[in-house]
């Protein structure tokens, strides 16, 4: 099979075309590296089964020449930033919103089988009801949960209308290697195992209590292929299944390090939830979705990670 993924030399794309070139399929990777870095997919470099296209979703042009002869797309482009799209709602709307709706338009144009979409567990919104289930009535409290489930609900569109199969997969906290930490806007996971490393405090928005269903990139990578190659449509929670709070999430690291430190606690952010945790039951019972890493050893091997480029 050839799989076309956008944003494939961001964090979980590339995980994802990883995974693609395990399982011996053909990848085609899109990546404007707004976000992404060459450097993501270095380790595919050379291989005969891999296209690079320095490109945009948000140039259909482009998506036309990489939907060329593909058999699914996985469509992981996007600004995916809640405080990103707090300070810039405009340009999460162009990437997320227009750049989504130009992949399903390129996808039907080239006759391509099925799109599976990342979406985002901030569809949910701060409902107190736990565990977020597909059924809930999304409630989003942020620009950048707005478009995902402006994604979602064109993903349903495009499949009615058009025959185009699609799926729609609701990430809780994805974490591991390649996970960027120094951008304002990088994910907490990444951030407490770099400064931990560094021996400085890490940061903690809010009072620590907040809770999160942290999912490891290889098994997000690995769930996308087993829905694309099933015939599992609609809409799906990826999680690991059970939450940690932050503090208790910065202790962990600390004992997996060695390194002890004394949190920082800054005033929470705007558009953060406070608890998170899914029932991801109908991806394992739709195509045999079942997590591999716990939180800790997903963590052990991101740290190693991270510790590795600090000595190199």
């Amino acid at each position: 099979m050839r799989y076309l993924v956008t944003g494939g030399a961001g964090f979980i794309g590339s995980h994802i075309a990883d995974f693609i070139i395990h399982n011996n399929h053909e990848v085609v990777i899109l990546d404007n590296l707004f976000s992404g870095k060459k450097e993501n997919i270095s380790q595919l470099s050379g291989n005969k089964r891999v296209q690079f296209i320095h490109g945009s979703i948000t140039d259909p042009a482009t998506l036309k020449t990489a939907c060329e002869s593909v058999d699914g797309i996985f469509h992981e482009a996007a600004i995916a930033s809640v405080s990103r799209s707090v300070n810039n709602p405009v340009a999460t709307n162009e990437a997320n919103v227009t750049g989504t709706l130009n992949v399903l338009v390129a996808a039907r144009d080239a006759g391509v089988k099925k799109v599976v979409f990342a979406s985002s567990s901030s569809v949910y919104g701060d409902t107190p009801t736990l565990p977020k289930k597909e059924s809930m009535c999304p409630s989003p409290k942020s620009p950048y949960a707005v478009s995902k489930h402006a994604g979602e609900e064109y993903m349903q569109v495009f499949s009615e209308l058009y025959g185009l199969k699609t799926l729609s997969f609701r990430y809780f906290n994805v974490f591991g290697p390649r996970q960027d930490p120094k951008s304002d806007y990088a994910a907490v996971i990444p951030k407490f195992i770099t400064r931990i490393l560094a021996h400085e405090r890490p940061v903690i928005y809010g009072d620590g209590t907040q809770t999160r269903d942290f999912t490891y990139a290889k098994d997000v990578a690995e769930a996308n292929v087993q829905a694309m190659e099933s015939t599992a449509e609609g809409v799906y929670n990826i999680a690991y299944g059970q939450q940690i709070d932050l503090n208790s999430l910065a202790d962990l690291i600390m004992n997996i390090t060695g390194i002890r430190t004394t949190p920082v606690y800054e005033p929470a952010r705007p558009g953060d939830i406070h608890d998170s945790l899914a029932d991801s039951s109908r991806a394992r019972e739709a195509f045999g979705y079942h997590p591999r890493y716990t939180v800790k050893t997903g963590l052990q091997e991101t740290i190693q990670w991270y510790q590795d480029r600090m000595t190199t």
